[in-house]
């Protein structure tokens, strides 16, 4: 069972200033989840204006997943900013194993040592270097079975010691979160999440704002997982993907009126 105990942490008491550089894509759904469950986005990536943003935002999201070369300098700019000033990050490696240039843009954020580096299970498996069934940016089924799961956990316990400020995430049928002396296996959540775009965005952002509103790092990644997986279950109802989509999206901020905390599954194990 989760031994860490997770709170109402939604609406969020104080609402954290989020700085997102993120995908285009699904830009307006982050900026909106953010504004539902009680955070404010700010979506900019013109590293002109880093210096006077950073004395303002909370926290900071940086998401790879629709890359260009202007928006690789935005990306590193921001992470080399944030390590200086100490602000809580979260990097979001979409697609990482698709090619050379986006798996070194990755790195690149990685070497910043951000609070929370995650992606689904196979971009964590490219990213620890283990062999991956991806295609594209999404997961593989093939990534997710009982012993590639734990070969992907014992990867990231090595990468906690190359990386020891950093908490790692690999989303997937289970959910992994590694610390230095922890793991996690998160098992809320419905097959449907996998078949809209920018779910893994969502979760990502949910999790900036819990850093920038001051919860702690493993507590902020379990609610933030565990809480949009909530919603995906509350919206599952049969009556076609468009309609689940909006569905989830609108229990961002109906969930937080119940005790949805108490809905958590999964369990804890520590490994120091």
């Amino acid at each position: 069972m989760i031994k860490r105990k997770v709170s109402n942490v939604f609406p969020l008491k104080r609402a954290p200033l989020v700085h997102c550089i993120t995908n285009e894509v699904t830009c307006e759904t982050v900026a909106n989840a953010l504004l539902y469950v009680g955070a404010k986005p700010i979506m900019a990536a013109d590293p002109r204006e880093f210096d006077a943003l950073f004395q303002q935002t909370d926290s900071l999201l940086l998401n790879i997943g629709h890359l260009s070369e202007q928006r690789a300098a935005s990306l590193t700019a921001a992470a080399a900013s944030a390590r200086k000033q100490e602000k809580p990050t979260v990097v979001d490696l979409v697609g990482f194993g698709i090619s050379e240039l986006r798996n070194g843009v990755g790195q690149q954020l990685v070497a910043e040592n951000p609070t929370v580096v995650k992606g689904n299970i196979s971009e964590l498996r490219n990213f620890c270097q283990l062999p991956s069934h991806a295609r594209g940016v999404d997961g593989s089924a093939l990534d997710q079975g009982e012993e590639a799961l734990e070969e992907l956990v014992e990867a990231l316990q090595r990468a906690t010691k190359a990386y020891p400020q950093t908490t790692f995430l690999a989303t997937g049928s289970q959910d992994i979160l590694v610390d230095q002396q922890r793991t996690w296996r998160l098992t809320n959540g419905v097959p449907e999440l996998d078949r809209f775009t920018g779910t893994g965005d969502v979760v990502g952002a949910l999790i900036a704002a819990l850093l920038g509103s001051g919860v702690d790092t493993p507590e902020a990644v379990i609610a933030a997982v565990s809480y949009f997986n909530l919603c995906g279950e509350q919206a599952a109802d049969g009556k076609g993907l468009a309609a689940f989509r909006q569905e989830t999206l609108n229990q961002l901020s109906l969930q937080m009126e119940k005790e949805w905390w108490r809905e958590i599954k999964g369990w804890e194990k520590q490994w120091i």
